[in-house]
């Protein structure tokens, strides 16, 4: 149903609300009716408006998946720390290392870390369903603006880059499966391991 009435020039005209697929412009409104667009202008600002929100979006994603690998980089330094002064005691009394034995370790974020990753994905979950509630407007064009928000917020915030270990050691001959494993196995911690959310 399309409730619109079109208003004279000064842009006094009520929302257009429509359930439909549109294009309007003038006096659409969106979320609520203080985002009155009245204006070619405001119209086009609230689409910039937009791409700058899914931008954020993205870029609260990029920043929680940042947290998390700065906080078990930080934790590996320490275990690695603690690791070597425990062989360096070793070797200074005289009983040897371990044998090179793999030991697993296990990290539990502090209750302050885990606040600011809750925080952090509060405000994203928040960011991406208010992203869904201007959606629902159905207006194409701001439909595109959030297409773009959502592409030009990956190019900027999310730039692949990892670290791929490889196994030269072997030469020529060298144990190729072993590089192609740790190449899957850098690929794969390199993937984003959020969970599901709207406007993924």
């Amino acid at each position: 149903m399309d409730h619109s009435m079109h208003g004279g020039m000064g842009g006094d005209g009520t929302c257009k609300l429509s359930m439909l697929w549109n294009w309007n412009t003038i006096d659409s409104c969106f979320l609520s009716e203080s985002w009155h667009v009245k204006s070619q202008g405001s119209f086009a600002a609230s689409c910039i408006g937009v791409v700058l929100i899914v931008v954020c979006l993205e870029a609260m994603r990029r920043v929680g998946k940042e947290l998390d690998v700065h906080l078990l980089r930080q934790f590996q330094r320490h275990v690695a720390a603690q690791a070597k002064a425990r062989r360096v005691c070793c070797d200074a009394d005289g009983s040897g290392g371990g044998g090179g034995e793999r030991t697993m370790v296990t990290f539990r974020a502090t209750f302050l870390q885990q606040l600011v990753r809750a925080f952090l994905y509060a405000v994203t979950f928040g960011l991406a369903y208010l992203v869904m509630l201007i959606a629902m407007a159905f207006n194409g064009w701001v439909y595109l603006s959030i297409v773009i928000g959502a592409g030009l917020g990956k190019l900027l915030c999310d730039w692949m880059v990892v670290s791929v270990p490889l196994d030269v050691a072997g030469g020529c001959g060298g144990s190729a499966d072993a590089s192609r494993t740790a190449v899957a196995v850098a690929a794969a911690s390199a993937l984003p391991q959020d969970g599901t959310m709207c406007c993924a």
